[in-house]
């Protein structure tokens, strides 16, 4: 017989989990939360302009018997699985969703384009939602971390993988579910979480899908829980389990709770620039030269960016096949910054892509995986970037932590500025985004008046 009272892998960390969804989160805790939000509509909206066309057509090849949850970004309304799905594909696109660097991947996109359709469906209050947000982020990082960078490694996806069960156990938390619901939820979740790295190849536009997957999954798993089925006993553990699936080794360390933990919500990072974070280093380096030195593109001879090895493999590539191979490619992000002194979404349109400048320029880029920095990761994740001008001038810069870091963060004022640009671009008024602000953080008492506020213009197919 077996034994469901036996300590596991999995019935520890739900103990954490548990623990920590019942504390009284301080004001800071309260307050990060609602800017992890800010940030997760502000590139949701960027996503709905990017892809709302694709995803009104998938939409209607779906179809949907119960049209009443929102999506973000569109006029028309959806079932809670799709709402989640294409949510999710919304805030991966614009690639300036949050991340954590130690559990490299991004949980904000699958937890919350989750959480709001639940949210909104069972009409759930703003201090819950909160509760929700703060436990995904939770879960989520702390397996992410223990599991990384061995899960890159076997090419599997961390947002895809890690931010399912962030989002079942976001939900399971939002909705008051009992310590052994939320380990039935993490083993639901366990079962179906998928993703592969693959996705940043060549001309994919499906690393967004991951994202997209995983919030829908997450659901599932919550759901399934919610209506009584039974999860394995130690769906962590074991030869079969899931982090051996996923790791060698992994860092069970990451998995204990102590007295003294701060929220892992803490160690998130928010992007300024419009691709991968891997990129973000040698972007701040190419455009902090440019403006310091006054560097015109048509005076470089070459760059080189010497980073740690995570950086190079995916990332390196100088034949640029879309946008979502712009957003992978450090020569192409260090090129266009170099060029226009940004890289926003402008910066990686298909104009800019296809401009003579820009294409001869990213050539000009190579990219070399050093020891150095390498040893520095996960505590670092940096770049070296090398400019030497066609009269042999040489022009250096290191950058070890990006902006957007905990240790060298966007100030709320900054956060909040993102947020218009996005949702302006998106094809919202500056009304829209001084009322979704307001409300949002105001969320304990406002969160059913956002609902309508995030609903786009109607796309003509």
């Amino acid at each position: 017989m077996l034994d469901e009272g036996k300590s596991t892998i999995s019935s520890e960390f739900i103990d954490g989990i548990y623990e920590f969804s019942q504390s009284s989160f301080s004001e800071v805790a309260v307050r990060e939360a609602k800017k992890c939000l800010i940030d997760y509509l502000a590139v949701t909206f960027a996503g709905s302009k990017m892809l709302g066309i694709k995803a009104e057509r998938l939409l209607e090849s779906l179809g949907s018997s119960r049209e009443e949850i929102t999506v973000v970004g569109l006029k028309s309304k959806t079932s809670i699985q799709n709402a989640a799905l294409i949510n999710g594909m919304f805030s991966h696109a614009a690639e300036l969703d949050d991340g954590h660097r130690f559990g490299m991947f991004h949980p904000g996109s699958p937890v919350l384009s989750a959480l709001l359709p639940v949210a909104e469906k069972n009409m759930i209050s703003g201090e819950a939602l909160i509760k929700g947000i703060l436990v995904g982020y939770e879960a989520s990082i702390r397996l992410a971390s223990a599991l990384q960078p061995a899960m890159k490694d076997k090419g599997y996806h961390g947002t895809g993988i890690c931010g399912t069960i962030g989002a079942a156990l976001g939900i399971a938390a939002a909705m008051n579910y009992s310590k052994d619901e939320m380990k039935d939820a993490m083993g639901a979740a366990a079962t179906c979480a998928s993703g592969i790295i693959k996705v940043i190849k060549d001309v994919s536009e499906l690393k967004p899908f991951n994202s997209g997957s995983s919030a829908q999954n997450g659901i599932i798993s919550a759901m399934m829980a919610g209506a009584g089925f039974k999860g394995p006993l130690d769906v962590l553990g074991g030869d079969l389990g899931f982090l051996k699936m996923m790791s060698d080794n992994p860092n069970l360390l990451r998995l204990a709770f102590h007295e003294d933990d701060l929220p892992s919500i803490f160690g998130i990072y928010r992007k300024p620039y419009a691709a991968c974070r891997h990129c973000h280093p040698a972007i701040e380096a190419a455009i902090d030269l440019k403006s310091v030195y006054n560097i015109s593109d048509k005076d470089i001879e070459k760059v080189h960016v010497k980073t740690y090895y995570w950086a190079v493999g995916g990332h390196d590539h100088v034949d640029i096949l879309g946008v979502g191979s712009a957003k992978m490619s450090t020569p192409y992000s260090v090129a266009v910054a170099l060029a226009t002194g940004r890289a926003g979404l402008s910066e990686f349109s298909d104009e800019i892509i296809q401009n003579k400048n820009v294409v001869e320029l990213t050539k000009k880029v190579t990219v070399e995986a050093i020891e150095e920095l390498t040893a520095l990761v996960p505590n670092k994740r940096a770049a070296i970037l090398e400019i030497e001008l066609k009269n042999n001038t040489r022009y250096t810069k290191r950058v070890d932590l990006p902006k957007g870091e905990p240790e060298n963060p966007v100030s709320d004022q900054e956060l909040e500025d993102k947020f218009i640009s996005l949702a302006l671009y998106s094809g919202k008024s500056e009304l829209d985004c001084a009322q979704i602000l307001g409300c949002v953080w105001n969320i304990e008492h406002d969160l059913g008046k956002l609902y309508p506020l995030l609903l786009g213009n109607a796309i003509e197919l």
